[in-house]
């Protein structure tokens, strides 16, 4: 009994692993149909012989074990610039996906106090557990929605565009039943089961339908004229400098040689997330002896950058993008409200900094959370023009990046020099595309170290600064489209089809003849 037991842990390791396998960059989408439909045979079959509730639990925590051990190894990464967290790595490769995978070890748990006796209902069941607690992993405590199953879709744009109608949690949900649904080919009693197979793979077909015929009509629409350029920046400046003296000038200079600004043209110019060294978002004025020359009336200046305020006896640090004239007086400003745990800030701070944790991204205490996300609207003589800003992360949040769809474009800056040479960038990256397609809306993406990209309001990538790369790309053309069902009523539409599965459960459970 022991052997077996070992030998199947093995397998839902592999399991998780080869799924893994399917996420940008790799995107083996087809084994997706293997690893959820083998996964779903075990647990039914280990429920045929066994109620062991533990066991049940381990299963599904196995899976999650193989499956985020080998898509999220590079968060290790981010501790390998200060020696003071080296010794934080092996806990991070082993802790961060043990804990994310209880997620799944849950959802196998409840499967087994739900489960249902007929085969159909139990195969709904399992696909709305799953796909809810992967909702609740991407809400609670902050939220870690990466790498969602629906991620594996990434290159298939015209599939994609039903999310813009239901939104990626509701697709997710679709995923986890079309991977799990080729089961029935092993575990079918009639036909029933092969038809409900059948019938999710001709969902699928009527999706990319719909999505070929959008994109028709996407490309079909004149294109509008800007009568101003935005300019997407993508530098390639060292990570060092958090932690060493970096002299800003040459950082600044460096920044302003990829800008290429003329002076003839009105462009708004787009820098990464956190770029200048040394210098908070009031100090950036010191400064303009370096931008005078080079900027002037028809520029404006979109800039990560730390913003530093007093509050009494308390000093409180943001994470910024803040517009700027050619004069670098401020005309709007926006802090980061979603802030990456432990990187921006450090849980239960007192405590821990006792024992000499602090936070990754600068040296000297947690950021403090911005009050709310407003639209950035610019509005001078020669520009009028709103931005849905979001730094680093928060573009991951699907259906939580805004309230009010009145804006023209989002603009998502990046700092992925903490990924390295992995898969990171190109996962976080991959976001941009789903919010386009959620938002209906260009995302307009500048990263340093990372990948920098326009993504039209139907996710495909017009431009791009390939990782790691330094140059510009503009944007002075766009397409408009009517609100998206999902930026009007969000995730609202996975509670209906929630209730939609629900209503399957018990149709299928009370059916004699399933």
């Amino acid at each position: 009994m022991k052997k077996k037991i070992y030998i199947e842990s093995i397998i839902l390791i592999l399991l998780g692993f080869f799924s893994s396998l399917s996420l940008p960059p790799f995107n083996y989408i087809l084994i997706n149909f293997l690893t959820f439909s083998l996964l779903y045979i075990l647990l039914i079959k280990i429920f045929e012989v066994s109620k062991n509730k533990k066991l049940f639990f381990l299963y599904g925590w196995l899976f999650g074990l193989g499956y985020f051990t080998s898509n999220l190894y590079w968060i290790s990464i981010s501790l390998t610039f200060d020696e003071s967290f080296r010794f934080l790595i092996p806990l991070s490769i082993v802790l961060v996906p043990a804990f994310l995978a209880l997620f799944y070890g849950l959802a196998s748990f409840l499967f087994l106090i739900l489960k249902p006796k007929k085969n159909l209902s139990s195969f709904f069941l399992f696909s709305l557990i799953f796909a809810t607690i992967e909702f609740i992993r991407g809400t609670i405590m902050t939220g870690f929605p990466w790498n969602l199953i629906a991620y594996s879709f990434s290159n298939y744009i015209e599939i994609l565009s039903i999310t813009s109608i239901i939104g990626t949690y509701s697709f997710n949900l679709f995923c986890i039943s079309l991977f799990t649904s080729t089961s029935f080919l092993i575990l079918r009693d009639n036909k029933k089961e092969i038809i409900v197979c059948i019938l999710f793979f001709i969902i699928t077909l009527s999706f990319y339908f719909f999505g070929s015929q959008r994109l028709e009509k996407f490309n079909n629409i004149k294109a509008n004229k800007l009568d101003y350029k935005l300019r997407v920046i993508s530098s390639n400046v060292s990570i060092d400098r958090f932690y060493n003296d970096t002299d800003p000038i040459s950082v600044i200079n460096d920044l302003i040689k990829i800008s290429s600004p003329q002076k003839n043209e009105k462009t708004i110019f787009i820098w990464p997330e956190g770029i200048l060294p040394n210098i908070s978002k009031n100090q950036l004025k010191e400064y303009k002896f370096l931008f005078e020359n080079e900027f002037n009336e028809n520029h404006i200046l979109s800039i990560g950058i730390n913003d530093i305020k007093k509050e009494g006896q308390t000093i409180r640090y943001y994470n910024s993008l803040t517009i700027y004239n050619h004069n670098l007086e401020i005309l709007n400003s926006y802090n980061k409200v979603d802030l990456v745990p432990f990187g921006e800030f450090l849980p239960f701070e007192k405590m821990l900094s006792l024992i000499g944790l602090k936070t990754i991204t600068n040296n000297y205490q947690s950021y403090s959370r911005g009050e709310k996300r407003n639209i950035i609207e610019v509005n001078k003589i020669n520009f009028s023009v709103r931005l849905l800003p979001l730094i680093c992360y928060e573009i991951i949040y699907s259906g939580n990046i805004f309230n009010n769809s009145d804006f023209d474009f989002i603009i998502n800056i990046s700092e992925d020099g903490w990924f390295g040479q992995s898969i990171g960038p190109h996962q976080h990256f991959v976001h941009s595309i789903y919010r386009a397609i959620e938002s209906g809306k260009y995302v307009l993406r500048s990263a340093n170290n990372g990948i920098t990209a326009i993504v039209n309001p139907l996710g495909v990538v017009e431009e791009q600064v390939t990782l790691n790369q330094s140059g510009f790309i503009d944007l002075f053309k766009t397409k408009k489209i009517e609100s998206t069902i999902f930026s009007k009523y969000g995730n609202k539409i996975f509670a209906l089809i929630i209730l939609l599965y629900i209503f399957l459960i018990f149709s299928f459970n009370r059916n004699k003849n399933e």
